[in-house]
């Protein structure tokens, strides 16, 4: 049987951060960015909270229809000229610090770092985040909303782009046709981070 996907929308905005905040709880990179399992359980949510509203904002967010499952995307156009100031002239990701954990460098630091090495000058959908709830992992969720994606990258012959956050995520997004580009991204004291890219496969091609 299929894995039922829609839209998200704004009425979904608490499920789908609710579901990321779960996800990452025991993820190595979101354990970096807030150490120590008590702090991360008060505040991470509050970082998940403001990728979603991101997302919904200038991207999109896929669901499994259970809401067991989400993905973050985000369209990138080639000619996207980077990070700059946010509104008022404040740092983009000074402003996410301030509003999601003001004293936690952290926050600012991945932001800045993931920028650092995301592909520039080619079109490509960027899967942000891809949160699986912990007592459905291992159904395939995850590869069905990431292959709903990825045949429309086919079709229309785009590139995607994502940050695996462990060795076993790079395992998984090498099967759906993902490669990793340049070095790994180790995050000062902590752990790396695998930038990969995939081009469009052909998709009347066989096998």
């Amino acid at each position: 049987m299929g894995v039922a996907i829609r839209t998200a929308g704004g009425d979904d905005r608490e499920l789908v951060v609710r579901l990321l905040d779960e996800a990452f709880q025991d993820d190595p990179v979101s354990s970096w960015v807030f150490p120590g399992a008590e702090y991360r359980r008060a505040t991470h949510h509050r970082l998940m909270a403001a990728f979603t509203d991101a997302t919904l904002a200038d991207g999109r967010v896929d669901l499994v229809e259970d809401g067991s499952a989400c993905a973050l995307w985000m369209s990138v156009p080639a000619e996207d000229p980077g990070h700059g100031e946010a509104d008022g002239g404040e740092d983009e990701f000074a402003g996410l610090r301030h509003a999601v954990d003001p004293d936690n460098e952290r926050v600012e630091m991945i932001g800045r770092l993931t920028a650092g090495i995301h592909p520039q000058g080619r079109a490509h959908e960027y899967l942000w985040m891809i949160g699986v709830a912990p007592g459905r992992q291992g159904e395939g969720l995850g590869t069905a909303l990431i292959g709903t994606v990825l045949d429309r990258c086919d079709r229309e012959g785009r590139a995607a782009y994502l940050e695996a956050s462990s060795e076993r995520s790079v395992r998984l997004y090498r099967r759906l046709g993902f490669e990793l580009t340049g070095e790994p991204l180790r995050l000062p004291d902590g752990p790396l981070m695998y930038p990969m890219w995939r081009e469009p496969h052909d998709a009347g091609a066989q096998g």
